[in-house]
């Protein structure tokens, strides 16, 4: 149960990194009047760079954690869902969108792929996961759950 619940945690650490990064500081870095566009592409680049490798160590910490527990439950999907997302971005979508970025840094226009709108989708899926996984992990089901957790932790 403490494996499962430390996973949540970290899950739900992980959550709070997204909405941060992805949905807070990204948008309004470009509304700041003195950041470029080649500054602000700049910046992404680094910052999502360092974010995924980030991103990676904690879905790997979780998913250890889980095999460890032994306590599989419909929440697996959840934060399979999310290892998914992650993957996707890491292998397929990250590569590209750094290309387009050095491109554009090139003073060159890269033709308009809509692989940004797909990460932007994957971002927005990691999170929902992360948040059914962390929430339902966390969340005793029934009183006498609530009374084990209790006296476990």
């Amino acid at each position: 149960m403490r494996l499962r619940r430390l996973s949540a945690f970290i899950g739900l650490i992980w959550l709070g990194m997204i909405l941060g990064v992805s949905f807070v500081a990204t948008p309004l870095k470009f509304q700041a009047p003195s950041v470029s566009l080649e500054i602000g592409l700049d910046i992404g680049r680094l910052v999502f760079g360092i974010f995924n490798k980030i991103e990676i160590v904690l879905a790997f910490l979780m998913v250890v954690l889980v095999l460890m527990s032994k306590q599989m439950n419909g929440f697996i999907i959840a934060l399979g869902t999310a290892c998914l997302a992650l993957t996707a971005q890491s292998i397929w979508l990250l590569p590209i969108l750094v290309a387009h970025i050095e491109l554009i840094l090139q003073g060159q226009q890269p033709q308009g792929s809509g692989l940004h709108t797909i990460y932007v989708g994957l971002e927005v899926l990691k999170a929902l996961a992360l948040a059914v996984y962390g929430y339902g992990n966390l969340m005793p089901i029934n009183r006498s759950e609530d009374t084990v957790s209790r006296i476990q932790i």
